[in-house]
């Protein structure tokens, strides 16, 4: 089995990735920065020695990048059996006072990469008739905010692609599966001053896509939202 996870060399991508290679998969993972990159497959490898892992220096915003990191798993896996776009990114600011292009910037990386990725990938999955497609959004996905601006934006496009994507893969048996947590522990919360424990662990990100792949072939969770027990911050 294989598994493909954006923006994997930390937080979410990377708890996801290690429970995946943990439980059997081939995992293809690629990130922007090499250190980090390098440093989360040598953890991932470690979770099972047996695994296949794949990872590649990879910015998400540029489509060319995208394209040659779906020829790159196709020439190495055979089938992909679960995708899970998370590459994303988070920079808060209002609409009216955000600097021009952001919102451009964060579709490219935010939904563009997504939408590049899975249409690159779907000619490998199509003919299995079985696979699951998990699409990283938020809690920002279905509630505004403050200072969400164009990310916020993004994330609605985001769950927006989900729920026409779930309508399209049902006649050939491909499960889609919106994720959207609130407030996690991971590197877009830096510099935030909160306890450890008002965030969620991205292992419980992880656990609950384990989860949703582990149900029987004819179910489908279509949207998964996930906060922490004190709500979003």
């Amino acid at each position: 089995m294989n598994a493909v996870i954006t923006g994997a060399s930390k937080g979410i991508g990377k708890a996801i990735a290690e429970r995946l290679a943990q439980e059997g998969f081939n995992v293809a993972i690629c990130a922007r920065n090499a250190d980090t990159l390098a440093a989360a497959r040598a953890d991932i490898q470690a979770k099972n020695p047996n695994v296949t892992v794949l990872a590649e220096i990879v910015d998400m915003g540029e489509e060319a990048q995208v394209l040659a990191f779906a020829a790159k798993i196709k020439n190495t896996f055979s089938t992909v059996d679960i995708l899970v776009n998370n590459a994303g990114i988070f920079i808060p600011g209002a609409i009216h006072q955000e600097e021009a292009g952001l919102l451009e910037k964060l579709m490219a990386v935010n939904v563009y990469s997504a939408y590049h990725l899975t249409r690159a990938l779907l000619p490998v999955m199509l003919p299995q008739k079985n696979g699951h497609i998990f699409n990283m959004c938020s809690t920002a996905s279905y509630k505004a905010y403050p200072n969400g601006g164009s990310y916020s934006i993004t994330k609605y496009a985001l769950l927006g692609f989900s729920k026409n994507l779930r309508e399209e893969m049902q006649p050939y048996n491909i499960r889609v599966t919106a994720v959207s947590p609130g407030p996690t522990l991971t590197a877009s919360w830096d510099g935030f001053e909160a306890a450890p424990d008002r965030m969620m662990p991205p292992e419980d990100i992880a656990n609950v896509i384990w989860s949703a792949w582990s149900l029987a072939r004819q179910t489908v969770i279509e949207e998964i939202v996930l906060r922490p027990m004190l709500g979003d911050i």
